[in-house]
């Protein structure tokens, strides 16, 4: 027998099953039992054995944590009680600032609202005193052209199209709401566009007269006319040929409204009305003026019946 070879009885376990003499193997668990069995890191129970060796920690170290966390807290509780303060006392300060801003506001409209009507008043002494140098039809002329433009009051029949906001679609877990159903000014633009191309002849948004150069915009949540505020609901008065209702109710822009008012529940109502009387808007800027190459054709009947100026 060679070194290479070996005995059984060299072979550990070899002997037999349970040899008295013989060794048993030894068989390492595997990690998934390990760590079933052991869950916990040896290393914290060697930390806690120690502690409780060591006993509490009375040195400079765990004084001076304890000392850093408490000093710490003081100064967090002191640098919050100092904003506090600061915020209480700047409030009183906004609160002021924003009532004057509001003061100022109202004073400026008031203010608006009184060279309004001062220019209104010189506006239609002026007109007197035209009228009264100017030949009768020359008079008539420049106050029928002053109300195609806007430029005069007028009174006549025609329609009321009123259009309001729908209910907001709140969003019950966060809150938010969607202005799915708020009225916009593109759907104001979409109903003056449609009368005036069913023949209106002059048409007011909650009394703002529109003229050839009138704006309807959006600024923010408001809705502005010639930079003028209006609030719903929105009324677009409009004088035009009697049969105007029934023109714009088989319009696009109709259809379109009643499909907002199925699906989001806006308010949209369309009625006519005898003897509207609309505003006059104020004057225009006008930067390029040209005159027309071709004589205005007369007024239709419908126009003269429908409409009349009435000097200011």
């Amino acid at each position: 027998m060679t070194d290479a070879q070996a005995g059984p009885e060299d072979v550990p376990g070899a002997g037999g099953r349970g040899g008295s003499g013989a060794k048993q193997r030894q068989y390492a668990p595997d990690f998934l039992t390990e760590l079933f069995r052991n869950p916990l890191d040896p290393g914290y129970a060697d930390a806690a054995a120690r502690r409780e060796r060591e006993g509490p920690r009375t040195g400079w170290r765990g004084g001076s944590a304890r000392a850093i966390a408490l000093t710490t807290l003081v100064l967090v509780g002191f640098l919050f009680a100092i904003a506090y303060r600061r915020t209480v006392a700047e409030e009183p300060a906004r609160g002021q600032a924003r009532t004057a801003l509001v003061d100022q506001i109202h004073t400026r409209q008031d203010s608006t609202k009184d060279l309004e009507q001062r220019a209104a008043a010189l506006r239609a002494e002026v007109n007197a005193l035209r009228d009264a140098n100017l030949e009768t039809d020359t008079a008539a002329h420049l106050r029928n052209l002053e109300a195609a433009t806007g430029l005069a009051r007028v009174r006549g029949d025609g329609v009321v199209v009123t259009v309001a906001d729908g209910p907001r679609d709140v969003n019950a877990v966060t809150g938010g709401g969607k202005d799915v159903s708020k009225v916009l000014d593109r759907d104001l633009q979409d109903i003056t566009n449609a009368l005036w191309a069913l023949g209106a002849e002059a048409i007011a948004i909650n009394g703002e007269r529109l003229t050839a150069t009138s704006t309807i915009r959006a600024a923010g949540e408001a809705i502005l006319v010639d930079y003028h505020p209006i609030t719903g609901p929105y009324e677009v008065a409009a004088i035009g040929p009697g049969d105007l209702k029934d023109r714009y109710e088989d319009s696009r822009s109709a259809a379109l409204f009643g499909n907002l008012v199925d699906r989001y529940g806006m308010k949209f109502q369309v009625s006519s009305r005898d003897d509207l009387e609309l505003p006059a808007a104020g004057t225009a800027d006008l930067e390029h003026a040209y005159p027309s190459p071709v004589p205005s054709s007369p007024a239709s009947p419908t126009a003269q019946t429908s409409s009349s100026p009435e000097g200011e």
